[in-house]
């Protein structure tokens, strides 16, 4: 992406070992002016390693969750 932080940093940052922080690269997010484009990248195509958009993996599992419940919820309302 152009415009995006990450590319100018070392790119396993944004891939932690088990175990280890993704604070750094959360960080990086933080700063960066097309966190939330990434982060829509991630969740719409199943990104599921990795620190995308300041989220990591369980952050955005919950949110792919939550996106489902609430499409379930909205078509049930129909």
């Amino acid at each position: 992406m152009s415009g995006a932080l990450c590319v100018q940093v070392d790119l396993e940052l944004f891939f932690p070992e088990r175990g280890e922080s993704g604070r750094e690269a959360k960080a990086v997010c933080a700063r960066c002016e097309v966190q939330t484009e990434c982060l829509a990248y991630a969740l719409d195509h199943g990104e599921r390693h990795g620190v995308w958009g300041g989220k990591g993996e369980r952050a955005r599992e919950r949110m792919r969750r939550d996106r489902k419940a609430s499409a379930a919820s909205d078509r049930g309302a129909a």
